[in-house]
């Protein structure tokens, strides 16, 4: 509708620098158009970094921020003795050795409803640092290692926070207990530093089925596809 000012609400924010494999976004209007027409049309006014991938439409009791039963973020990690221009700013790096095994045992801790203070941000605005994270794991693809972080919701640099700590570990800085103690001390000031923003990614909210709404699924999983 001609000069119709549209206000749309995201699944989750991301911090400048990080990305989004599938961003939800819901918005009201009284405009009627085919759905291929929301997805050509907007895309025709957006930035070639950015794209709607699907339109469909949803109950007004639909809230794409609210509404969201767990959300999924990767962080992709390259593993080199030098860094790769052409992952600038699309993956963290890591120069030096990197046991995954001794990662994958700290991890098992993180799992399950905890307070995350110690992986909160100083700035973050949450009413409460209990958080229920549903999956943390990790998957080796050549030079590369994906952290896969499944949750109801994250604090403010809460993946990054957990990631700086994991490498400390998986570097051998810090042995797999420290991630368990880190999390009952729920001390931020003790954890690692904030990792780099470049490989996190947010990838999909799920929703409540009756809303037909797309999200992950075991069989579609892009970013590890374009590792292969």
């Amino acid at each position: 509708m001609a000069g119709e000012t549209i206000r749309t609400v995201c699944a989750g924010r991301t911090d400048a620098g990080v990305h989004a494999l599938r961003q939800v976004v819901h918005f009201d209007s009284a405009a009627r158009r085919p759905l291929s027409a929301w997805v050509r049309g907007t895309n025709a006014h957006l930035p070639a970094a950015l794209a709607v991938r699907s339109a469909t439409a949803v109950a007004d009791s639909f809230h794409a921020r609210y509404g969201a039963a767990s959300r999924r973020y990767r962080y992709l990690l390259y593993r080199s003795a030098v860094r790769h221009p052409l992952l600038a700013q699309r993956a963290g790096w890591s120069f030096r050795e990197i046991d995954v095994a001794r990662m994958r045992a700290a991890a098992a801790a993180l799992v399950g409803e905890h307070d995350f203070s110690a992986f909160r941000s100083a700035q973050c605005q949450a009413a409460s640092p209990v958080r229920r994270l549903e999956e943390l794991s990790l998957c080796e693809r050549g030079p590369f290692v994906v952290f896969t972080f499944v949750a109801n919701a994250f604090l403010h640099h809460m993946i990054r926070n957990i990631v700086g700590s994991l490498l400390a570990v998986g570097e051998g800085r810090r042995d797999p207990p420290w991630l368990a103690e880190l999390l009952a001390g729920r001390d931020r000031t003790l954890a690692a530093a904030t990792f780099a923003p470049d490989g996190l990614y947010l990838d999909g909210a799920q929703y409540d089925e009756h809303y037909g709404v797309p999200s992950w699924s075991a069989g579609d999983d892009a970013l590890l596809e374009a590792l292969r």
